[in-house]
């Protein structure tokens, strides 16, 4: 059984956020939720999360709806921007509020984790700066033991250092307890090997769901000089086009069935090239 959103559409008064919206989520998988900002990406996984209502379609999991279904939605975080406790509150005491709602908080993993991260859970929310107030929420998100994990923005604010702990805590996690991640960030580049599949929308609409093998096999990346590379890839599928002096890096689509001339260089399509050359597609058309 698997979490399924259906033709999610949300509007705004005159503005469409979402516009028929598909997609399923299956479980013990990461992941990646990806758009530019204003895409619909936070709108989104606030429906998913129950904490705000689509104009239209539905959220099922396991075949039944969410709305009003207290056993389904024990079954989901979501983790986001928004401050949701008191800033009076102490870290101890928002993670006790966390687990009275949702039960069987995993201790041992929250006090671990703010060791490692040298967060001081008798420190009140308010008084964190952004990177540890995002320590703090990962720390809830990873600890509940909720079946589907939505992380938007996970690592606003962290430093080098910390966004590496955090992505070595999901692995483990994912390992020992397997669940679903879905992760909503800016930061392709560095959680590309993490993710098995992704979905791409912008503009409320989805441009794409693939799996990152699908994306990384279905297309390459051809660099030379300019008049060589375009005369090499006429005719060819193009996503994309990278231009700087008489240099030129073509992004297409499909297989090669031809050799590749002296002079020019081929490499596999990465998540955050096809991503950036994707949006920018869609953006001039």
């Amino acid at each position: 059984m698997s979490l399924k959103i259906t033709q999610v559409t949300k509007v705004y008064q005159n503005k469409t956020a979402l516009a028929g919206i598909d997609w399923e989520i299956e479980p013990e998988k990461i992941y990646g939720l990806l758009g530019r900002n204003g895409a619909g990406k936070s709108s989104l996984l606030n429906i998913i999360g129950n904490r705000s209502f689509s104009t239209s379609g539905s959220v099922s999991l396991d075949g039944e709806s969410i709305a009003d279904n207290e056993a389904a939605l024990n079954r989901i975080y979501l983790t986001s921007e928004d401050n949701l406790f008191p800033g009076e509150l102490k870290l101890e005491q928002c993670l006790r509020l966390t687990e009275a709602f949702y039960g069987d908080f995993d201790w041992q993993l929250a006090k671990k984790m703010a060791a490692d991260f040298r967060l001081d859970l008798k420190s009140r929310f308010r008084k964190l700066s952004t990177g540890y107030r995002s320590i703090a929420k990962l720390i809830m998100a990873f600890c509940v033991p909720c079946d589907y994990i939505f992380l938007d923005e996970p690592v606003l604010g962290l430093d080098a250092n910390h966004r590496a702990l955090f992505y070595d805590y999901l692995l483990q996690t994912y390992s020992e307890n397997p669940r679903t991640f879905v992760l909503s960030t800016h930061l392709i580049e560095e959680v590309a090997n993490l993710i098995e599949e992704v979905l791409i929308i912008d503009g409320g609409r989805v441009l794409r769901q693939a799996t990152t093998e699908e994306i990384q096999h279905e297309g390459k990346i051809i660099s030379g000089p300019l008049e060589a590379v375009a005369a090499f890839t006429a005719g060819m599928e193009i996503i994309g086009c990278e231009q700087l002096g008489g240099l030129s890096s073509v992004y297409v689509k499909g297989g090669l069935d031809k050799p590749l001339p002296a002079g020019l260089t081929m490499r596999p399509l990465n998540l955050q090239g096809y991503f950036v050359q994707l949006t920018n597609q869609k953006e001039a058309v």
